[in-house]
This record gives structure tokens, C-alpha cells and sequence, in this order.
């Protein structure tokens, strides 16, 4: 049933990233007001919170984490209606896991802390409204594993570091975003392409097929 429910979510949100990538091209079919002043490019500082997931297979149970994003990002117009927003960010993700197989029946934190690097094209559908649709790439600068609970089943998993899971990591992004003078906010999906977990290890084997998913919200101030 769970991997049912996954298979519909990941669909559902595949879907969404279409209709992102479809509603752009639609919009920016919209002429702009006779006089209205050409945007020029903006650098700014960007923060917020992360809402990630692993969804990994054969797992007893798998919750949601909460961390964090920060850095740096531009945002280049290339007319009225599209810009170019790469950025450069720390970011965190993971997912808490329980077990109940044979890795005994520990409930874990995975940790995994990237440098990432997305980058959006940015479409103006409205007056200070705009849609996100993209890319990112990331670096695993850190990662760890915390037993939450100390049941004393195997706890091998909790050994795991950064080297024991893939250094680089991909994805697609879509989202909204607000512009209003100076500041900016808004919410992204992030779906990563490629499996955390090293096939044929400890890693690979623990988080089974799992890619990341974040939720992004963020606020950021261009100058």
C-alpha cells in the first residue's frame, strides 16, 4: 500500500511539474504595458525552510525532517516576461526512517547536507507574481545518521557518513515566488533523479531506491 501511495505522489507531482513547464508558455503570451520599465539584474541573500523526504522502499515507516537553506542567488532578465535565477545554496535534507527487517527495528535520522545549485527560469505571469521551473545540482558536503531510538537492535546504520552515499546528486525543480520591491518569497518542489545510496552497499541497501524530495519555502532580499 505504501509504495501504491508513493507511486501516486510521485505522479501527482510529475504532473505538476508539467503543468509548471506548460503555464509559462501560456502567460507569456500576454503583451506588457506600453512604458513599463525594462527589470535589471538583481543579486541578492536567500534563506529558509526545507521539508524533505527519502521514500525509500521496504521501510516500516518514513517521516518528514525539517531543516534548512541559505545563500546567495541572481536573477538576470532576459526580457520583460523570462529571467535566469541561478543560485548557490547550503541546503538539508534526509528523512527520519524506521525499521523492521534486517536492519532490526531502529527508527534513524539521515542527515544529508548538500552545496547545491539550482538554476530556474523564471517566468512574470503577473504583477509581482512569477513561476520557477528548473534544475539543480548538488555536492554531499556532510552526512550522518542518528539512532533516535536506542533499542539495542544492529546499529550499523548509524556508522554511515558522507563517503558511504553518492557525492553528487540531480533533479528537477518547479515552483511560485512573490516579488515585491527589494524582497522576494515563495515556495519550490525539488524531485532529485538519482538514488542517494551506493548499489551493493550498506547505504544502498538501508535506503533502497530513495531519491530526495524537498519542499522549499524561502524568503530572500536582492539589492
Amino acid at each position: 500500500m505504501k509504495s501504491s501511495n508513493n507511486r501516486k505522489l510521485r505522479n501527482g507531482i510529475l504532473a505538476l511539474g508539467l503543468g509548471l513547464l506548460i503555464a509559462p508558455g501560456i502567460f507569456a503570451q500576454e503583451p506588457q504595458a506600453a512604458g513599463e520599465p525594462v527589470p535589471t539584474a538583481k543579486f541578492g541573500i536567500k534563506g529558509g525552510v526545507n521539508l524533505t523526504n527519502l521514500y525509500v522502499d521496504n521501510v516500516k515507516d518514513e517521516n518528514m525532517k525539517v531543516g534548512f537553506n541559505a545563500g546567495f542567488f541572481a536573477k538576470v532578465p532576459l526580457s520583460r516576461v523570462v529571467s535566469i535565477q541561478p543560485e548557490l545554496l547550503y541546503s538539508q535534507k534526509g528523512a527520519k526512517l524506521t525499521y523492521d527487517n534486517i536492519f532490526g527495528s531502529g527508527e534513524y535520522r539521515f542527515n544529508l547536507n548538500y552545496v547545491e545549485v539550482p538554476v530556474s527560469v523564471v517566468f512574470n505571469v503577473a504583477k509581482n507574481l512569477n513561476l520557477h521551473v528548473g534544475g539543480y545540482a548538488s555536492y554531499l558536503a556532510n552526512a550522518n545518521v542518528k539512532q533516535v531510538k536506542d533499542n539495542g537492535d544492529n546499529n550499523t546504520i548509524a556508522d554511515l557518513n558522507e563517503d558511504d552515499f553518492h557525492r553528487f546528486d540531480y533533479g528537477l525543480l518547479g515552483g511560485v515566488g512573490v516579488d515585491v520591491d527589494h524582497f522576494t518569497i515563495g515556495a519550490r518542489y525539488n524531485y532529485g533523479l538519482h538514488e542517494i545510496g551506493k548499489s551493493g552497499s550498506l547505504s544502498g541497501n538501508a535506503t533502497s531506491n530513495s531519491k530526495n524530495s524537498a519542499i522549499n519555502v524561502f524568503i530572500g532580499f536582492g539589492f
